[in-house]
Order: C-alpha cells, then sequence, then structure tokens
C-alpha cells in the first residue's frame, strides 16, 4: 500500500496521538466551524476539507474504531509499499488487516458506510452483473454501460452491481473492467440493496484539472429461493401442518449458518412470525440482526383413508368455531 494511501486523522484534526477525547472533540468543533459547507457556500475544497474532517472525527472519537485504526497504522507502517498476504504485521491485535487491499477498503468496513453518500454534480452511471454461473470470488469479467448524468464538474461516476445474497452476507472480492481498466473491489459483509460503495480515484478524469473522481458502487440484491430482505431483517417462510400448528411441534428452520431447530407453541397461526435472534444479516455497528420466520398452515392436498377418517372425527367433536363473531356483524 502505498503511503498516499493512508490517512493520518490525527494529523487531519491537528491533535496528537495520544490526545484525550475532549481534546479531539474540540479540535472537530473547531474545524468544523471553520469548514462548514453553511460558512463556504459553493466552495468545494472547504466542502471536501468538512467531510475529510467529519470523517476523521467519526473514526478516533470513538475508542473501539480508534484501536482498530491506530492498529492499523502500525500495521501499514511495518508493510510498507504493499500488502504482503499473510506477511509481517498482517495479524496485530486479533485482526487480519492482511485482507483489506487499501486503506478505502478498511474505513469503509469500520464506518459501515460502505462508502458514505452518493457523488454530487455531473456524472456518470454504469451498470455490471456478473454473468450468469460466474464464481462468487473473482468472477467473469464485464465492461460498465456508460450513461451520460448530464454536464457538471464533478468526475465521479457510479455503477450498479448486483450480488447474490450468500455474497452479500459473507462479503465477496469483485473483480471487473472498468474501460481498460482492471480493477478488484472488495465488497463487505452486511451490503444490501441500496447500499453505496466507495471506490477512490477510479471514476472519469477532469480534463481540466487532470485529476480523477471516484467510482460509487450501488449494491443490488438477487432474489434468493428461501430468503429475502425485509427492511433489516432476514426473512423466510415455513409451511407447517394443521395438527404442527393445533398441538405445537419441533421443527428445522434454515438459517444462514445452518439449520436450527425451532419450537411452534400450540394454536401458532398461519402469518404469525417466530424471532431467531442473532440469525439474522450483519450489522454495520457489529454482530448479527435477526431472523423471522413466518408461518404458513398448509393442509394436506390428499389423504388417506386413515387421515381421512381422523379428520372426520375431529370436524364431528370440534367445539372451536373461529367465525362465531361474524354472528354479530352488521354494516
Amino acid at each position: 500500500m502505498a503511503a498516499t494511501d493512508f490517512k493520518d486523522y490525527y494529523a487531519i484534526l491537528g491533535v496528537s496521538k495520544t490526545a484525550t477525547p475532549e481534546e479531539i472533540k474540540q479540535a472537530f468543533r473547531k474545524l468544523a466551524r471553520k469548514y462548514h459547507p453553511d460558512v463556504n457556500p459553493n466552495n468545494k475544497q472547504a466542502e471536501a476539507r468538512f467531510k475529510e474532517v467529519s470523517e476523521a472525527y467519526e473514526v478516533v472519537s470513538d475508542p473501539d474504531k480508534r484501536k482498530k485504526y491506530d492498529q492499523f497504522g502500525q500495521y501499514w507502517k511495518q508493510a510498507g509499499e504493499g500488502f504482503p498476504s499473510g506477511g509481517v504485521g498482517a495479524d496485530m491485535g486479533n485482526f487480519d488487516f492482511s485482507q483489506y487491499g487499501n486503506f478505502d477498503e478498511f474505513i469503509n468496513e469500520l464506518l459501515g458506510r460502505f462508502g458514505g453518500a452518493a457523488p454530487r454534480g455531473g456524472q456518470q452511471s454504469y451498470s455490471y452483473r456478473p454473468p450468469t454461473g460466474a464464481p462468487s470470488g473473482f468472477g467473469g469479467f464485464n465492461d460498465f454501460a456508460f450513461q451520460d448524468a448530464g454536464a457538471g464538474t464533478s468526475q465521479d461516476s457510479e455503477a450498479a452491481i448486483a450480488l447474490t445474497l450468500g455474497e452479500a452476507f459473507n462479503g465477496v472480492q469483485k473483480r471487473f473492467s472498468l474501460g481498460n481498466e482492471t480493477i478488484d473491489v472488495r465488497i463487505p459483509s452486511g451490503a444490501k440493496t441500496g447500499t453505496r460503495l466507495r471506490v477512490r480515484g477510479k471514476g472519469q478524469i477532469n480534463p481540466m484539472t487532470k485529476q480523477r473522481g471516484d467510482l460509487y458502487l450501488k449494491v443490488e440484491l438477487q432474489p434468493h429461493s428461501f430468503f429475502q430482505m425485509e427492511g433489516e431483517n432476514l426473512v423466510c417462510e415455513v409451511a407447517i401442518t394443521p395438527d404442527e400448528a393445533t398441538l405445537g411441534a419441533s421443527i428445522d428452520v434454515p438459517t444462514p449458518d445452518g439449520s436450527v431447530n425451532v419450537k411452534l407453541p400450540a394454536g401458532v397461526r398461519s402469518g404469525q412470525s417466530l424471532r431467531l435472534r442473532g440469525k439474522g444479516w450483519p450489522l454495520a455497528k457489529g454482530g448479527r440482526g435477526d431472523q423471522l420466520v413466518k408461518v404458513a398452515i398448509v393442509p394436506p392436498k390428499e389423504l388417506n383413508p386413515q387421515e381421512r377418517e381422523y379428520y372426520e372425527k375431529i370436524r364431528a367433536i370440534r367445539t372451536y368455531n373461529p367465525r362465531s363473531h361474524l354472528n354479530q356483524v352488521r354494516l
């Protein structure tokens, strides 16, 4: 990793590496007031500086993020000009920093923002989808399809990238071609439809300044045969029989970690959801969300003679009438 890739957040805030939380807060407030967009309207340099200061404060003001950032800084010093796979200093504080190809990949995952805000001003958008049957790692090469989004001073670009639910859950590295350039992008685990990931310096080149903008990847999740996302929750639907619904039962339910045994309470209704805590989608702040299991009571389409006999006996002696309240319904 080149030295220019690493950001010294302490230097950006103008504080020492041993600064106290209060010193960091005071430094941030001073710089935020100075470079705030409201104080510097239409000043792109001030806006960029404000974002840089805000990013630095977001990291070093949080004890856990600051600790990881400091450890990464030590690893970066040892790694020198490259990221040796499993090389010196790759594992510091029980954390493998060699998994990151550059500083941006590390900071995107640390902040859980997947690149932050969308690009402003004029931009170009692309679409990228891996070929059918391509492996989830360094899968096939596809060019982006460019779409001009209007004139402007920004050279940032946008692209849509389709991921399977498994790729998004586990995180994946994608390789694709951008014009004549081939780039590798690591998608952190927990990405969802609409998640944006910034790849710095991979946008369009400004013909005036010769500086290159950023590429913003927008994630689209492909449908799964069993799981689906509903907001922050991972959701699935499981069919049960009428007797299981009435008497209660223990059933096996698939989760991202494998099948788990779930106890159905007696009297469960169709459409009711059971919550499996910690079995859902990876959260930006760490840990896992919940998996919701929606129950669907499915009667058998065909009955053998003995089953039909018992169902008819139940119907003959049944006392419960779920429609009894309908007698009082009036317009």
